[in-house]
């Protein structure tokens, strides 16, 4: 019995350590919220809508059209007026703040790394925000992180696509309960209530 128990452990770790690519359809939901009465323009550059992270030489995550829909979704939860532009050069006069998604990293930890029945997900985010005249505010880390239930009999490939899908959903409920927490983004706001109401 021991031996047949050692034989499926050493094949399951065989097929941890195999390639996988997943790619990340998931379709976010729209947001409910009360916006903040602010424009902003997100600026979707090309290298952040076709994203493929690679934690290591046997795995790839195709996540870039994925990301891009959560951010539609979470952005028009916190601003009245979004614009999502793939150029500098597209954005609105009259825009309050410009923010620039960015991937930073994207590692993944299997079970015969952690010695745990579970797969893991980081992704690592910048947000660069700017004013309309490109002063910069802020470049804000926001990391996000998802984990498999149970990974056991689970494919790599089905496992990581759970622990991507629920790190995505972890950085959109970041983004909407942390932003507004940000000091330098309160600092701001606090500022454009001042000027409005000298107007």
């Amino acid at each position: 019995m021991k031996k047949i128990a050692g034989l499926v452990l050493i094949v399951f770790l065989a097929g941890c350590s195999s390639s996988a690519s997943v790619k990340i359809s998931t379709a976010f939901p729209s947001v409910v919220s009360e916006p903040k009465p602010i424009i902003a323009s997100i600026l979707i550059e090309d290298s952040f809508a076709t994203y493929v992270g690679r934690p290591n030489k046997n795995t790839t995550i195709d996540i870039g059209a994925s990301q891009v829909n959560l951010l539609k979704s979470a952005f028009s939860g916190l601003f009245e007026t979004v614009d999502f532009i793939t150029s500098i050069d597209q954005i609105n006069p009259e825009t309050d703040l410009i923010i620039t998604p960015s991937v930073l990293e994207v590692q993944v930890s299997t079970p015969s790394e952690n010695y745990l029945n579970v797969f893991e997900v980081w992704i690592k985010y910048n947000l660069e925000i700017e004013t309309v005249d490109r002063t910069p505010i802020i470049n804000w880390f926001m990391p996000a992180y998802g984990k498999t239930p149970d990974s056991f009999m689970a494919s790599k490939e089905n496992a990581i696509e759970q622990a991507t899908v629920i790190a995505l959903r972890d950085a959109g409920a970041k983004l909407m309960l942390d932003f507004y927490r940000i000091p330098a983004i309160n600092d701001w706001l606090s500022r454009q209530d001042i000027e409005q109401e000298s107007r």
